[in-house]
Parts: structure tokens; sequence; C-alpha cells
């Protein structure tokens, strides 16, 4: 193993505290030349934000150390030549799809693509059903979701994310989101591609069984399953296997001197 992909919410922290040695680790990765990012699929707040919250926490990051689903949605719209998207997501991460013109939050057709984030207490019926008319209306229009993350642990404990949303919308307009962010492959493949490592050289530490280490062992990559943030035992029981199980971030030293 030569680098390491972090995910954020449940690893390095939970809510607003630190995951209790995690601030080390990553101290330790910088220390030991071991290249890492940090991948989140929060679409609550842009790369920056991000960057400004772990600093706040005593980690130094980049925004280029940071990949989120809207850098890769962004990326992936430019490609395919799509303006004009009609987006879901909290106001700061909407911003960050400012230069492809977005559709103002009214208007019921003419979207280039329908891009879902995480609304959290935002969704409403109007809301959602508004991004269905979007889709109806026009059969060439894709579905663009920002992870298909389940739900997420908060301070008070679960709630819903992006992805139940989308399968929702996926269900009713009878079409298939594109998905940027995890579990996506590609996901995993551009953050791959920024650490100029070999797949099979990087290890994903994560706490979402599903949506971490399933997602990054279909893109060749090592899954380290976190008892920490949404873990459950339950997780073990089912058929996706991690290469590893830690009690949390704090061990992935001693694990990777061992492995």
């Amino acid at each position: 193993m030569r680098a390491v992909l972090l995910d954020l919410d449940g690893v390095v922290y939970v809510g607003d505290q630190p995951v209790p040695g995690a601030v080390e680790v990553v101290d330790w990765l910088v220390r030991e030349g071991i290249p890492h990012l940090f991948l989140t699929n929060t679409t609550s707040r842009p790369r920056q934000a991000v960057v400004d919250k772990l600093a706040g926490l005593g980690v130094s990051s980049a925004a280029e150390q940071v990949l989120t689903p809207a850098v890769a949605a962004v990326a992936w719209l430019r490609r395919h030549g799509i303006t004009r998207p009609a987006v879901f997501a909290p106001e700061a991460t909407a911003a960050e799809f400012v230069e492809l013109d977005p559709l103002q939050d009214d208007v019921e057709h003419g979207a280039g693509a329908v891009v879902i984030g995480d609304l959290g207490e935002g969704w409403t019926f109007t809301t959602l059903n508004r991004a269905l008319r979007l889709l109806m209306s026009d059969p060439a229009t894709p579905l663009v979701a920002l992870g298909m993350t389940r739900y997420w642990r908060a301070e008070d404990g679960l709630r819903l994310d992006a992805g139940a949303f989308v399968r929702a919308l996926e269900y009713a307009a009878g079409r298939t989101a594109v998905v940027a962010g995890k579990p996506d492959p590609t996901f995993f493949g551009s953050a791959v591609e920024a650490l100029h490592v070999p797949a099979d050289q990087v290890v994903m530490v994560g706490d979402d069984i599903h949506t971490d280490i399933a997602g990054a062992q279909r893109a060749g990559l090592t899954g380290v399953l976190v008892r920490t943030g949404k873990f459950s035992a339950s997780d073990l029981e089912g058929d996706v296997r991690p290469h590893a199980v830690l009690d949390s971030l704090a061990d992935l030293p001693r694990w990777w001197a061992l492995r």
C-alpha cells in the first residue's frame, strides 16, 4: 500500500468533533510522505468550507486534496456539453455550478440536467415533485446524483442522505442516475488518478460498508472499515467483506506497519 483515501464524516470527525486520534493520523500521513486525499459525499458545503472545517479541527489540507461530488458533477456536465442544470442542493454547493448557468428555482421545464444533492430538511413534496416534473418534461434530461449515500450519523442520530431521494426519482421517472460520488467507481477512479498511484496500492478508509468499502473494492482498492460514525455490527454480517476492520482511524498507522 502506498496511498490513502479518507472518508470524512464518521472517520475523521463526527459532527463537529474530531474522532480521537484522527488529527494525529493525518499528521502521520504528512510526516511519512504518504499521498492522501479526503473523499466526501457531502453536498451541504463546497470544498473550501470542508477545508475550513478541517482547519478548525486541527487538520491542514488544501482544496485540491478534497474530492466532492459537486466537483465531479461539474466536470461530467462540462465534458458532455450540458448547461442549465436544475440543482437541488444547499446554496453553497449550488454555487459550484454557477459557470453552467443553472436553472431558476421556480422553473419546471428546460433543465439540461437534474442534479440531486442533500437538501436535508429543505426537502418537501413540492421540491421533490419539481425534480420529477423536470425529468418527465424531457426524456433526454439526465438525472445526476451527488453520491448515493443512504443516510449519515448526525449528533442527534441518523439522517436521510441524497441517495434515498435519488432512488425515489429513479423509480418515479423510470431512469437510472449518473452518480458523481461514492460508491461509483468513476469517483474513486478520479481520486486514484489524482494520487498518481495504481488502484491496487490505495487504501480507502470509511465507515459505510456499502458506499465506502464496497464501492472502493469494486474500483480495485483496498477497503478498510472503521467502527466509528455510522458503523453497525450488522455491517460485518452481509456480503461485503472489508480487507480490514479497525476500531477507529487512530489504528491506521499500526495496521499499516503490520500489513
